[in-house]
């Protein structure tokens, strides 16, 4: 008897694994697939379903073909290919830091995404690296921003997987950014930072608000830049919230230098990457949860402090 194939061993497009959606158990009285994905995935039009599938970039678990023909089947799993037509193209290429046959660590260069979403797909970490070395596995353990440069670890096979999410799950991963932000002299350092920390009625924003902390970041004072304008910070985020390094700087009133978000939103304009967020992912330490040995990563980004 045949099993389907786990959708992760679908073969890879571009980089690109598929996306899954299932029928419901029934449907509508001699409707097709194509009925089906045009009125529940109606972002992209019937019309366009229609050449995908006859591109064969919709697939059963098989990995076979379903054409736009193919009558409604309840429970059937339908994996689909994303397109993107207008992806901006992103003048900056990672570099892979570490790769055995469990573990990678990549560092990530501004502006990049993580993971596909809104309007990146194949200029992502994960599809590009996905793509670049033929790891159809391949999967982030942790994510940073979009803005932030630095550091990502990923896991290399779904089976070792667990064991290096337990690591942020357990907080049992030590993380250092570096990060340049405006010198106050009436604020010291080094200190800890705790704050309830809550998304924003603004879009995408986070903020403190009174309350049992749920954040909490240690923070150094590395050096100070000659005209005392400026000063580069190491932080230690201890929790991992949305936004957290941001959000706390600012709180102090030391915003980080290029901060499209706080205090307030500025975003660049689309393609303006003169500007990137002085923030990055420095460091990862950790003991390796399958060998025990000692793991410390060190991204050779580096940012400037004039």
């Amino acid at each position: 008897m045949s099993h389907p194939r786990r959708p992760d061993l679908l073969p890879l497009r571009a980089g690109v694994s598929p996306s899954c959606v299932v029928l419901p158990a029934q449907g509508l009285p001699g409707s097709s697939v194509l009925d089906f994905l045009a009125q529940r995935l109606s972002v992209v039009s019937r019309e366009e379903w229609r050449e995908r599938m006859l591109a064969g970039d919709v697939v059963d678990a098989q990995g076979a073909p379903v054409l736009p023909d193919r009558p409604f089947q309840g429970g059937l799993r339908l994996y689909y290919y994303r397109h993107l037509d207008q992806e901006p193209a992103l003048p900056f290429t990672e570099t892979v830091v570490y790769q055995d046959d469990h573990l990678l660590v990549a560092d990530k260069p501004h502006f990049m995404p993580v993971t596909p979403s809104g309007r990146y797909l194949h200029h992502t970490l994960l599809v590009r690296l996905k793509h670049r070395l033929g790891l159809p596995e391949l999967s982030p353990v942790h994510r940073i921003d979009r803005d932030t440069a630095g550091l990502v670890l990923f896991s290399v096979q779904q089976r070792t997987r667990g064991a290096y999410q337990a690591l942020f799950r357990d907080r049992q991963i030590t993380k250092h950014y570096d990060a340049i932000a405006p010198w106050r002299a009436d604020v010291a350092f080094p200190r800890e930072h705790y704050s309830r920390l809550e998304e924003s009625p603004q879009f995408f924003r986070m903020h403190e608000v009174p309350g049992q902390p749920n954040s909490h970041t240690r923070m150094e004072l590395q050096e100070v830049a000659v005209s005392r304008e400026w000063a580069r910070y190491r932080l230690t985020p201890v929790t991992g919230k949305r936004h957290q390094l941001r959000v706390h700087m600012a709180s102090l009133g030391l915003p980080l230098r290029n901060d499209a978000f706080y205090p307030e939103v500025n975003d660049p304009p689309e393609g303006d990457y003169s500007r990137p967020l002085q923030l990055l992912a420095r460091e990862l330490a950790f003991e390796d949860p399958l060998t025990g040995e000692h793991r410390v990563f060190e991204s050779a980004l580096r940012l400037s402090l004039s």
